[in-house]
């Protein structure tokens, strides 16, 4: 599959994760929607650190001839959804909260924030006549 192709798939299970992340975090808890939805974002997130890990690093150092650092991001979605998950079927709330915090906060706000980095498609995309 091609970058572009993987970049659209990226895209595309990302940009409704950050709407219904925010909605979540400025929603009210427990509900029958709060958990329809939390499972539609972690399904999300998991597709969208999937489909980045294809993706070669284009920019900064590269590892092993294809990662860079924001693939670190994917790995703390692989981490961060499976504890939430867990976490709340054990009713554990303070742990589902802090990795649902740290899921959003990490492989939304800091990792998106690289993606209009100079360089990168979604910079040049937005940004560059």
């Amino acid at each position: 599959m091609s970058y572009l192709a993987l970049a659209y798939i990226h895209l595309a299970t990302v940009l409704p994760a950050f709407v219904i992340g925010t909605v979540q975090m400025l929603g009210r808890k427990g509900s029958p929607r709060h958990k329809g939805l939390g499972y539609t974002y972690m399904l999300l997130m998991l597709v969208t650190a999937i489909t980045a890990l294809f993706m070669p690093a284009k920019i900064g150092p590269v590892f092993f001839g294809h990662f860079g650092p924001v693939h670190l991001f994917c790995l703390l979605t692989l981490y961060a959804v499976p504890v939430a998950y867990f976490a709340v079927k054990r009713q554990n709330l303070r742990v589902h909260k802090r990795a649902m915090i740290l899921l959003y906060v990490g492989g939304i706000i800091i990792a998106g924030s690289f993606a209009f980095m100079p360089g990168r498609m979604l910079n040049q995309l937005l940004f560059v006549d």
